[in-house]
């Protein structure tokens, strides 16, 4: 979630900069960084911690120049320290180089660049493609830019300098975070959210995945990702303060459900050593022995929290090998529960306030069990009284119905399964990390190419009074998420099911003015859940399939496909939530409600 911020032109940079950063510093609080490029070399300041250990060290050693780059840094590869602080110069001191997200290929990269002759002196990704820029350099950075862009993976934005251009030249690529450039006159901006630009100009141009622009004072330049110069729309924003809380988006929701690419890869960010196949978690006080006497764990939870929570119980179930109760937080402590101190019990709040869930926690710990909390907010009741915390960093959540929320939890969860599993054997194999560092892309992917689908359907379907959800296995909490997420943003009555039970209950209420929502991804249970398909169809019900296979696979038996990408099964889940939220939405929409304050629910619950 890291912040960028760039500026070309003719006043004093650091300036500038130090102001974009402040106003981006809800984007990492790990380390902050600038560079400054002034007489042909680069004067650079970082520091570990928040900004204002930058702002300090700039007043004891101020930078001046006219270009130059700004970094506000959440670690993903590398320990925070001023050591992997941004912006990292290439081995050769050639260019200076900031970056938001992950490069998923880095390693190859590495040893390929190391065995060229490169060096490196920090731990991050960031210097890959530093080395990797100016291994290509040859006096066009732009073109540089180009050929190493070619070979990197993941997701990914970046902005670099360099003392080997003529005149002054900031060139930034895009594939996934975003990249927001700021026009004026004679000067131009560049920053990872434009609430960092509005106080300079409010013409804009927001780059598209795949693009690479080069600032210089006298304009900007754009290209696509098969090269050819494109011509991105300027917009000029009229925004209000809540305007620019919400980025432009219509309602909180839709940009939180946008927001889940990059608070998935926050949420693993730091905690996984993908070079050594290893989770790391430095907010869990219980020792790797005492973890490993743990015979079993309870999750408890409320809402959305709770069905993360049975998705949790399949993997941790299925990882780690320990069997996992899951409970209602309102009705644990009501039914006496059986604990230990071989029991590991399992707070899951966004909020970390949620009096149920709490009270669960506590009644836990009184018999005994060791306390641990999944939970977005530091410093909340939950983390407070819990002995490890795995922290989803989300980010806010400001729409009621959860959305990112939901989907780090399951992020935190994987991770913890991982852990467990680590901890017991002494060793994690890499395959579990293998589409981990893919997630971000997926997540994106479903999103872009989805969202104009959803309003679609919603066109369609936006006045059913009814809609059945089903799933089998790990998906069956994801079509009780479904199904919630309908019946709070739009007050359509949903049911989630496991797709098995049909017939046992549910298979009374299928006509033709159902629609049945039916999940049928990976290999294991798809074809199962068509067989489910074929019997709604048989009964003259609507079947919108949700599918990682070949649509064609299904012609006959849905009417209508959504196509998500294929991960593992464990990750699975996670991807396959993204539409429903959409669909969700976009029906709440069509129906006139308040989707981001539906009617008689709160955020946070704080009550009994």
């Amino acid at each position: 979630m890291c912040g960028i911020v760039g500026y070309v032109g003719q006043r004093e940079v650091v300036p500038l900069l130090m102001d974009g950063l402040r106003r981006m510093e809800y984007r990492g609080y790990d380390s902050a960084g600038v560079v400054a490029v002034q007489d042909g070399e680069f004067q650079t300041v970082k520091a570990e911690g928040k900004l204002d250990r930058l702002k300090e060290k700039l007043e004891k050693h101020p930078l001046t120049g006219h270009y130059g780059l700004g970094h506000t840094r959440w670690a993903t590869h590398g320990a925070p320290s001023e050591r992997n602080a941004h912006p990292v110069v290439d081995s050769r001191r050639r260019l200076a180089l900031i970056h938001n997200g992950i490069i998923e290929n880095f390693l190859p990269l590495k040893k390929r660049l190391i065995a060229e002759g490169w060096t490196f002196s920090s731990d991050t990704d960031t210097e890959v493609v530093a080395n990797l820029v100016s291994s290509y350099l040859d006096g066009d950075l732009k073109a540089a830019v180009a050929r190493a862009v070619a070979e990197l993976e993941g997701m990914y934005a970046f902005a670099v300098v360099s003392t080997e251009t003529d005149g002054q030249e900031i060139v930034a690529a895009r594939q996934g975070p975003p990249l927001v450039i700021g026009l004026a006159q004679e000067e131009q901006f560049l920053a990872s959210d434009p609430a960092a630009l509005l106080a300079y100009t409010k013409d804009v141009i927001f780059l598209e995945n795949g693009d690479i622009a080069r600032l210089t004072p006298a304009g900007v330049e754009a290209w696509d990702r098969k090269g050819q110069r494109v011509e991105r729309a300027v917009q000029h924003l009229n925004w209000d303060p809540i305007q620019a809380e919400k980025g432009g988006y219509k309602h909180f929701m839709l940009k939180e459900i946008h927001e889940q690419p990059q608070a998935v890869q926050d949420t693993f960010a730091g905690r996984v050593d993908f070079e050594r196949a290893e989770i790391l978690f430095d907010t869990v006080k219980v020792t790797k022995e005492e973890l490993a006497r743990v015979e079993r764990l309870h999750l408890l939870a409320c809402g959305t929290s709770w069905h993360s929570a049975l998705v949790g119980k399949f993997l941790i179930e299925d990882i780690a090998r320990v069997p996992v109760e899951v409970d209602y937080g309102s009705e644990y402590r009501y039914r006496d529960p059986i604990v230990s101190d071989r029991v590991l019990a399992v707070g899951i709040s966004q909020s970390g306030e949620t009096a149920d869930t709490v009270s669960a926690m506590e009644a836990a710990r009184e018999r005994g069990a060791r306390l641990f909390a999944v939970c977005n907010v530091l410093g909340s009741q939950a983390t407070r009284i819990s002995e490890g915390v795995i922290y989803t960093n989300a980010g806010p959540e400001i729409g009621v119905a959860s959305t990112k929320a939901f989907t780090t939890q399951l992020v935190a969860l994987y991770l913890l399964a991982l852990y467990l599993r680590q901890v017991r054997q002494g060793h994690l194999e890499r395959h579990y990390l293998d589409d981990l560092s893919r997630l971000p892309q997926a997540v994106d992917d479903v999103v872009r190419r989805q969202e104009q689908h959803m309003d679609e359907l919603a066109r369609r379907y936006h006045k059913s009074q009814n809609f059945l959800y089903l799933g089998r296995g790990i998906n069956y909490p994801i079509a009780l998420e479904g199904a919630l997420k309908l019946k709070e943003i739009s007050y359509i009555h949903a049911e989630g099911y496991p797709a098995g039970e049909m017939k046992h209950g549910p298979i009374a209420l299928i006509d033709e003015n159902l629609p049945v929502v039916a999940i049928a991804t990976g290999d294991h249970v798809a074809e199962k859940v068509k067989g489910n398909m074929q019997e709604v169809k048989a009964r003259d019900g609507v079947v919108i399939a949700l599918t990682d296979h070949d649509p064609e696979e299904l012609g006959g038996i849905a009417d209508e496909v959504i196509e998500v990408p294929s991960l593992s099964p464990h990750l699975q889940p996670i991807v396959n939530v993204v539409p429903l939220q959409l669909l969700a939405y976009f029906i709440g929409v069509r129906r006139g409600a308040d989707v981001d304050q539906p009617r008689n629910l709160a955020k946070s619950v704080t009550v009994e």
